[in-house]
């Protein structure tokens, strides 16, 4: 999406904070309030129509209505967006928040044109209604084969000139392993590994060039909080944060090449601030079971996972470790991971699964808040606290990075008494590409920007 519509701005992994990309220059005031993002003059879509000020504040309106991601987070903080010429586009926020062009680098700042049709809920055009996809970015559709592949031709008038790539071509993969094949025999000249610590270091001890993404809380225990679930007492809660060994997990699931962890940010992050996370006590997770079934709790919980090797691996350790305390825990396996998302995430039918809300580098706020914040539709548990709300945003209004950090520990205290989730450690992910592609830009999440890519002969 981002070779389509570019974004407005992008993070800067050499100063840490934000930079304009689609955008001309971004501003903003000395309390982090108000934001100006300026264009240049004559700037315009593929198809010709111009991006102005208006294109902006619609694009961004229609994101926001439909109800596309981090658009609850849009929605808490913009008090209004404000334009008041054809170049200028000011953003007024309810309180202070310095990483606010993280937005404007997602979902929000990838502008869809008026005429690409159609009031879908997301930049990609889900939704109802006729929709062609046109943006501002390097590139344009050019065929769209649903499970089999996504073409993009280069624009010759794109505004930073016209791509060293003519085509790019994007394929679904079947997991680590086999993407990692595909990019050693040739097939893919670049791919992106999640959470598998094995393929990630032969790939790393094979050479190949890329960006390493440690990221905090991608593994992470997802208990249901909801009423009627085991997981609603906050003592079972407290039981398996304390009964599961978070190295145990890293061997079963990451043949020990992981971290383990129970910390909301791991040691490695610019935000870690020495704050321990819940430690590994059985005898202390027995005993608040004993409780829990003193007052009726029958013992049983039902973990959902899917038949991948390392989430299968994860389920099996969590059984075992939860039933030598005296759960019973069946496992319950989804048929894929369209389905597994399904249960949790719609129908909240699950006790327990292994789940990610990793903490990003750039914007540790966004998915603070979309993993455990009461309102946030991220959050799978249905964890809710009026306490915990208050500490999340501590974390967005916190003006440097020392005040970050103490919101984050603030966080991590209360986390440690209430357990929205259980914290297992931090996961990798790797983009890998071959030693003759050159030029690729990373930005927040692991967005890749291709318009000053090029490549080298082989």
């Amino acid at each position: 999406m981002a070779a389509i519509y570019d974004t407005l701005v992008r993070s800067d992994s050499t100063s840490g904070g934000f930079v304009p990309q689609l955008a001309k220059t971004l501003s903003n005031n000395s309390d982090f309030t108000s934001y100006t993002v300026t264009l240049a003059d004559g700037l315009t879509f593929s198809d010709g129509s111009p991006l102005d000020a208006e294109a902006v504040k619609w694009s961004i309106d229609r994101f926001v209505a439909g109800k596309g991601d981090v658009s609850q987070t849009w929605l808490n903080i913009v008090d209004r967006i404000e334009t008041p010429d054809a170049t200028t586009v000011e953003f007024i926020l309810e309180r202070p928040w310095s990483q606010f062009p993280a937005l404007l680098s997602l979902g929000p700042g990838m502008i869809v044109a008026r005429s690409s049709g159609g009031e879908a809920g997301s930049v990609s055009g889900t939704g109802d209604g006729a929709f062609t996809p046109i943006g501002a970015g390097p590139f344009t559709l050019a065929k769209f084969a649903p499970h089999e592949e996504l073409v993009l031709a280069a624009r010759t008038d794109y505004q930073g000139g016209k791509p060293s790539l003519d085509t790019l071509r994007f394929v679904p993969t079947s997991g680590a392993q086999s993407q990692y094949e595909s990019l050693k025999s040739g097939q893919i000249d670049m791919t992106y590994i999640l959470r598998d610590e094995a393929v990630i270091k032969q790939a790393l001890d094979d050479g190949y060039s890329g960006y390493l993404s440690p990221t905090g809380q991608n593994g992470i225990g997802t208990i249901n909080n909801r009423e009627g679930k085991p997981g609603a007492d906050v003592r079972i809660r407290q039981a398996i944060a304390s009964g599961v060994d978070p190295a145990a997990v890293n061997t079963r699931a990451n043949d020990g090449l992981g971290t383990a962890s129970s910390e909301l940010v791991p040691r490695t992050s610019r935000w870690y601030n020495n704050t321990a996370g819940i430690p590994f006590d059985p005898a202390k997770a027995k005993a608040l079971l004993d409780q829990a079934k003193s007052d009726g709790y029958d013992g049983k919980l039902r973990y959902l996972t899917t038949s991948e090797p390392s989430q299968q691996a994860t389920a099996l350790t969590v059984q075992a470790s939860l039933n030598a305390i005296g759960f019973d825990v069946t496992i319950d396996y989804a048929t894929d991971v369209t389905d597994l998302v399904r249960r949790v995430y719609r129908d909240h039918d699950f006790d327990m699964t292994r789940g990610g809300a990793p903490v990003g580098e750039e914007a540790p706020y966004l998915n603070v808040y979309n993993s455990m914040a009461s309102d946030s539709k991220n959050n799978p548990s249905g964890f809710a606290d009026p306490e915990m709300d208050a500490l999340i945003t501590a974390v967005q209004t916190a003006s440097t990075d020392d005040a970050v950090r103490e919101a984050i520990s603030r966080v991590q205290e209360y986390a440690n008494v209430t357990v929205p989730y259980v914290i297992w450690g931090p996961a990798s992910v790797l983009t890998a590409w071959d030693g003759n592609i050159h030029g690729v830009v990373r930005t927040i999440t692991d967005i890749m920007f291709f318009g000053d890519a090029w490549m080298s002969p082989a």
